[in-house]
């Protein structure tokens, strides 16, 4: 059943990625005895791929400072997702799911590669309608991801749900695990911490 689900996953994201041709036919003729809930599945996490990813990838790359490993997080996040499908409880559920998967995916990157120190590095630009490319350009954006990277990390994970995502608290708090008090607090700590760093460096 893994396995299947597994080839299944695959043959989602070869369908929802610009690159694939797999259709949905081909999915639900290689998807077995569940070919038919295969297909809905790979139908409603191909909406959710659509909606999100772009904010995901966003989400990631500045945890990260990794493009390329962004892309991998999030892609595993939402193939997660499919193998998943059946078992959730609220299929309207589905987003938070995959922004967890996310965070996690992210946090065991930087575990695995302390990654902690490639946001100085990191090459995000935000969407060109945004507020952030108007505030954020050249060395202040940079200033601004260094002092980033040097919080704790439930305040960094706080700022970006918050100010990148546009997440309300209970959203982000839904999304890390904690209660929407404990992101507020966050969100002030690392506010003010920023604050801070910024005001010394300048």
């Amino acid at each position: 059943m893994e396995a299947a689900d597994e080839r299944g996953a695959r043959l989602w994201y070869m369908e929802s990625n610009p690159q694939g041709s797999a259709a949905a036919s081909a999915l639900a003729e290689h998807a077995g005895p569940g070919g038919y809930d295969a297909v809905c599945a790979g139908e409603a996490v191909t909406r959710l791929y659509e909606a999100h990813a772009l904010g995901l990838i966003r989400l990631a790359h500045i945890m990260l400072g990794d493009r390329s490993s962004a892309e991998d997080v999030v892609q595993e996040a939402f193939c997660g997702l499919y193998r998943r499908w059946s078992h959730l409880a609220d299929p309207a559920s589905a987003v938070h799911y995959v922004r967890s998967s996310v965070l996690n995916g992210c946090r065991s990157v930087l575990r695995r590669s302390n990654a902690h120190r490639s946001l100085a590095r990191a090459g995000y630009q935000p969407p060109e309608s945004s507020a952030e490319s108007v505030a954020l350009t050249g060395e202040e954006r940079r200033e601004v991801m260094r002092a980033l990277r040097r919080l704790p990390q439930r305040q960094r994970e706080a700022l970006v749900l918050r100010f990148y995502l546009d997440l309300p608290a209970e959203e982000a708090a839904a999304t890390m695990g904690i209660s929407p008090g404990s992101v507020r607090s966050a969100i002030t700590r690392g506010l003010a911490s920023l604050g801070r760093m910024l005001q010394e460096s300048s």
